[in-house]
């Protein structure tokens, strides 16, 4: 009974001390702790209000204005669409200049750069694909796969098969035959049958359902000669 009284005792005693030291410690550095908390509470305030009367705004400016690019868009005014109309609406290229930063902006990087690729301007393209992101799996991967168009237009076709296999890679099953396919017609350019055969037969084994496996028996005919 001595033992476990003398026990208690001593994890009092630590305790105490260890609340003691707490005390010291915090009288003796308040005023950094102080300036530590008062830098922590502004550097969320400052993001707070960023968010709410910055970013928030500017997005939904955004969206009016790329409502009025992507109805340009649909009826395949893709250099109105690009370029905007005068005072009265915004092209995608220049709501990627002024909200960039939102995700509307930067889903507009995305519509320019297939505005160009319809314009024929291949390497303007590129350069606002690479500027899209966003959450939208299959418009990400047609925007990888029209980046392989791109290059293939441009004759850089090595760039163009990388970007054809890395939208095939996200595994869809309408969208990666296509680009499987165009892969395959590359290498076959490139005299490089075995690459386009192996291409070909993931068509026919994986996507057995999709229109580019209806004929794919005649491509892979051509390969194996």
């Amino acid at each position: 009974m001595a033992k476990k009284e003398e026990k208690k005792h001593d994890e009092l005693e630590n305790v105490q001390h260890a609340l003691t030291t707490s005390e010291a410690f915090i009288e003796k550095y308040q005023k950094q702790i102080l300036v530590g908390v008062g830098i922590v509470v502004l550097f969320v305030l400052v993001i707070l209000s960023f968010r709410n009367f910055y970013l928030e705004p500017r997005e939904i400016a955004a969206e009016n204005e790329m409502s009025k690019a992507q109805a340009a868009f649909a009826t395949d005014s893709f250099r109105i669409a690009l370029e905007g109309k005068g005072v009265q609406s915004l092209g995608f290229k220049e709501i990627v200049s002024e909200y960039g930063i939102t995700p509307s902006g930067k889903l507009a990087a995305g519509y320019a750069g297939v505005c160009y690729y319809k314009l024929g301007q291949y390497e303007n393209a590129i350069k606002y694909l690479s500027q899209f992101s966003g959450d939208d799996t299959y418009f990400t991967t047609t925007v990888i796969g029209l980046t392989g168009d791109c290059y293939v237009e441009l004759g850089e076709t090595f760039k163009a098969i990388s970007y054809f296999e890395k939208a095939a890679d996200k595994d869809n099953a309408v969208i990666s035959p296509v680009y499987l396919k165009k892969a395959g017609l590359v290498y076959e350019s490139l005299n490089q049958p075995e690459k386009a055969e192996k291409v070909y037969t993931k068509i026919k084994e994986k996507y057995p359902k999709s229109p580019e496996a209806s004929d794919i028996d005649k491509y892979l005919a051509r390969v194996q000669k």
